[in-house]
């Protein structure tokens, strides 16, 4: 059976087994008529399947009419970025992110450089229909433009944030690690990291696309990261995914800072310097609560997914936000994951806190993280989902996404997949072993309400 993913953030799927020049063709004729005439930015990470579905992608948005300005092989975040700063109606960028070699997928973004909510998308869905009509006589389609700046605008503006000292950043010298796993990062990161005055130890950053690992950055995917960390006495090991949106941390004893850190160090940071409140998912660690409360700010929660946490942001005019997989939005240049933006931040951090890696991470509330999924085949997550809300009403409960439960010294977090007959569950303690103990009670209590 083909496998494609449709999300509010794309299409996703392997190739030649679910995302084909057909499947591409529809999606993006789909796009073309929600996004209506004018420019669209077309970005892609490196993996070797992206110049096929590229020109797929491209020639379509032409046979429709639009401008499409080409930025090349590029972070997600760049794309985003230069759908504003180009005046652009709407941007693409092809990649299955931390998915292996054989995925690839279509970010879809909207007019102001972000992931369409859920309104937009079902909007774009039900053009799916009439997708194969509206194409251009040959005196109206569209011009390709290649455009080599993409990047350079992203990173110029990187640079000048205004919390940002880039001499005393240079003057530093920071000796970094990096690992790009071949991927778009790989074509800019440890030259950019040169720029910054680093001393730059960069490994799986050949420009070739194909990746040597499996490339989500979790820790079980870094051995050899954390490896050369040991071997090479650098200050911090910095790791971004395919596409570039998140940024994992590593010590300078090759320990990881853990992705839930990431964002939290940025809050801390921010926070410290700039009076607001933050915007966090419903999954993400309850440090960002700690941190924000020593600097009177207040923490709110979305449901999990870029798109969500970016609303909830405008809506309350957050002066931070992110995800606990790695993701920093930081809405003084824009409203998207960003590890360019996590790198410089972190560096400046960093250099402000005076310390090393590891002392800032344990500068930092300690939480643990633990998480699995629960086969419910022939049961009704909503059912479950609802049995558990009534068993725990006396507590702190949020149904926006699933459920969340928050007790004095842990939270749990339940979601059912809208793919597969299992409840995902995560949970976070003072300790490791508080948290699979945690897991392992809400999981009997889950099978006791099984059918």
């Amino acid at each position: 059976m083909p496998t494609l993913m449709v999300s509010v953030s794309g299409i996703r799927g392997l190739v030649g087994d679910g995302l084909d020049p057909k499947v591409i063709t529809k999606y993006a004729s789909a796009y073309a008529d929600f996004c209506g005439k004018g420019t669209i930015v077309v970005g892609r990470d490196s993996r070797i399947t992206g110049e096929m579905v590229k020109s797929c992608l491209i020639g379509t948005l032409l046979a429709k009419g639009n401008d499409v300005v080409d930025i090349g092989i590029c972070p997600t975040p760049t794309v985003l970025y230069n759908v504003k700063k180009l005046n652009a109606v709407g941007g693409i960028q092809i990649s299955a992110s931390h998915n292996p070699n054989e995925w690839n997928a279509l970010k879809l973004l909207n007019r102001d450089g972000e992931f369409m909510t859920p309104d937009e998308n079902k909007e774009m869905l039900e053009l799916l229909d009439s997708a194969d009509q509206n194409f251009q006589h040959w005196d109206g389609v569209g011009k390709l433009t290649s455009y080599s700046e993409g990047l350079k605008n992203h990173i110029d503006d990187v640079m000048k944030l205004e919390l940002v000292d880039l001499p005393a950043i240079k003057n530093r010298k920071f000796k970094v690690l990096v690992d790009c796993v071949n991927g778009a990062g790989a074509f800019f990161v440890p030259e950019w990291l040169e720029s910054l005055g680093c001393e730059v130890v960069a490994i799986n950053s050949e420009r070739t696309g194909i990746f040597p690992k499996l490339p989500e950055p979790i820790p079980q995917n870094l051995k050899d990261t954390v490896e050369a960390i040991k071997q090479n006495d650098v200050d911090l090991g910095i790791v971004v995914d395919p596409d570039v949106d998140r940024l994992v941390l590593l010590t300078e004893k090759g320990e990881p800072f853990i992705e839930e850190n990431t964002i939290t160090h940025i809050a801390k940071f921010i926070l410290s310097k700039t009076p607001g409140n933050a915007v966090v998912n419903l999954s993400t660690t309850r440090a960002i609560d700690d941190v924000a409360e020593q600097y009177n700010s207040k923490v709110l929660r979305s449901p999990v997914g870029e798109a969500n946490v970016v609303k909830l942001m405008k809506e309350t005019d957050a002066v931070i936000g992110g995800e606990g997989s790695g993701g920093v939005i930081y809405p003084a240049l824009h409203y998207g994951r960003d590890a360019l933006v996590g790198i410089v931040l972190t560096l400046q951090h960093l250099l402000e806190f005076g310390g090393k890696m590891s002392e800032l991470k344990e500068s930092l509330p300690q939480y643990f993280i633990a998480k699995d999924k629960i086969q419910i085949e022939g049961n009704d997550p909503d059912t479950i989902i609802e049995k558990l809300k009534e068993k725990y009403s006396d507590q702190k409960v949020n149904t926006d996404d699933g459920l969340r439960i928050d007790l004095a010294d842990h939270w749990i977090h339940f979601r059912k997949s809208n793919t597969e007959p299992i409840i995902r569950c995560i949970t976070e303690a003072k300790s490791e072993s508080a948290a699979l103990d945690y897991l392992k009670k809400y999981f009997n209590e889950v099978k006791e309400l099984m059918d």
